[in-house]
């Protein structure tokens, strides 16, 4: 059997958009835990479960989609067409992974001004009694 450029292509495209994808989702999720933990209050266990969780679903839609566009439609003949295919496809895959990266950094974002909204919102409603206004 010989050996096509499409699949020395597969070859060489699974394991860089596996690498990279883990190193974005180490890099967010390594970082995104601070962020967490003002979200949920110092509530730890919540905050590193649902960091887990965002974790996960990162992983689980980033080489979903990683997979679903693997697929080289025609046939390459030459090293120079497998180049330039690898350059688009990855390339196409690294601006993808940087949408969702700042995707989730909005989402986190967001959590936390929702929940620094929440909390003022609930210390004005229940101001702190037992302050010495005599």
């Amino acid at each position: 059997m010989k050996t096509t450029f499409n699949f020395i292509g597969y070859l060489i495209y699974l394991p860089i958009v596996i690498v990279l994808t883990w190193y974005v989702a180490h890099i967010l999720f390594k970082n995104s835990k601070v962020f967490m933990q003002d979200i949920f209050h110092g509530k730890t266990d919540i905050a590193f479960s649902t960091n887990k969780l965002f974790e996960t679903g990162f992983y689980l839609l980033n080489l979903g989609f990683a997979l679903w566009v693997m697929e080289i439609h025609y046939r390459i003949y030459n090293s120079q067409e497998l180049v330039e295919r690898l350059s688009t496809k990855i390339g196409g895959f690294s601006i993808y992974l940087g949408i969702m990266l700042f995707f989730n950094l909005y989402l986190f974002f967001r959590g936390r001004r929702k929940s620094n909204q929440k909390a003022k919102l609930a210390q004005v409603n229940n101001p702190i009694t037992g302050s010495s206004e005599q």
